[in-house]
């Protein structure tokens, strides 16, 4: 099985979604396919507001992380500017998968389920094995296998504390 969705096929953060922009383009998506520039906006044109939010969400959490172990903030002013310039396109490193969980990746690659409903129907269907330690309501990890659930990139449910708080398990998964 290959990975499926949007970004750089050597990612080093991969984030699972259980949905895919509502344009013909992405439905018959069927491997991982780099962004362009100006092709974020043109999803959030055509697909409103929920897309716009999970990539702000993502561009938020990556300019969260540790910058003397993640490069991402280094390369754009603000998380504005990465997410344009940056985000899901190749060479970023970054990936916005479509596809089920594929943990046999490098050990360096952390993932990352959006949303407690994704995560338990990836198991309940047999698409994820994991052994998660749920850390409270929202928040599971597998530390094994780099991999974290947390909740949906909504500003509602992934707030800018619950950003702070996924950058220190990722951060934290990271150094080990």
């Amino acid at each position: 099985m290959s990975n499926i969705g949007l970004g750089c096929s050597n990612f080093s953060i991969a984030v699972y979604i259980g949905n895919k922009p509502s344009m013909l383009e992405y439905q018959q998506l069927s491997c991982l396919s780099p962004l362009t520039l100006g092709e974020i906006e043109m999803i959030n044109q055509a697909c409103g507001n929920g897309w716009r939010k999970v990539f702000n969400v993502y561009a938020k959490l990556l300019y969260a992380l540790d910058k003397e172990k993640f490069a991402y903030s280094t390369l754009a002013p603000t998380w504005q500017k990465y997410r344009e310039r940056f985000l899901l396109q190749q060479g970023s490193q970054t990936a916005l998968l479509f596809s089920p969980p594929q943990l046999t990746t490098t050990k360096h690659t952390l993932h990352i389920i959006c949303g407690k409903t994704y995560a338990k129907h990836l198991l309940a269907t047999n698409q994820l094995n994991a052994s998660f330690t749920w850390l409270d309501e929202q928040f599971a990890i597998d530390k094994a296998k780099n991999l974290i659930v947390c909740p949906y990139f909504d500003y509602r449910q992934l707030s800018n504390a619950n950003i702070k708080k996924l950058a220190f398990l990722l951060n934290d998964i990271n150094s080990q």
